[in-house]
């Protein structure tokens, strides 16, 4: 569990991370350098869902290398489904990172929902209805493990 309070946003028990695979943390159906080990290091926080439809076909094999379970969803209802992912595992716990038009409803419901612009840029809905908006995966994986970056950030 990460615990976090943000003045002028209040105290938050962190428990779950929900993240898109591609485009997000892969990139071209490979696991971006450096998100293996920020993830393992947040897998000790944090029970982390990686959410796919499997457009590139490497979930399997990017579930073995990162011995984190990969929740495939059908192709056409991403959106709705990230969104009934978040709210079974109870919004007011729950952190979502991504960057398509497929993740609005997930960062828009999450607690906190983090936009990542990456390789593959991020949509302009993705980035209205997130909290904040990074650079690249591994800035936000690491804003989780070092939370006093997010308090600089959103307090208000």
């Amino acid at each position: 569990m990460i615990e976090i309070a943000i003045p002028g946003r209040g105290s938050y028990e962190f428990k779950h991370l929900v993240l898109d695979l591609n485009g997000t943390i892969a990139l071209d159906g490979d696991v971006i350098e450096g998100v293996e080990e920020r993830l393992q290091k947040l897998g000790q926080l944090l029970n982390i869902s990686i959410v796919t439809a499997d457009t590139h076909g490497s979930a399997r094999r990017l579930e073995e290398s990162l011995d984190i379970k990969i929740r495939r969803i059908e192709a056409g209802k991403e959106d709705a489904q990230k969104l009934a992912l978040v709210q079974q595992l109870a919004r007011e716990n729950t952190i979502s990172i991504g960057n398509g038009s497929n993740d609005v409803s997930m960062l828009r419901e999450s607690t906190l929902g983090i936009c990542v612009l990456g390789q593959e840029g991020a949509s302009i809905e993705a980035i209205m209805n997130s909290d904040l908006v990074v650079p690249d995966i591994n800035a936000a994986l690491e804003l989780l493990l070092y939370p006093d970056r997010l308090i600089a950030t959103l307090r208000k």
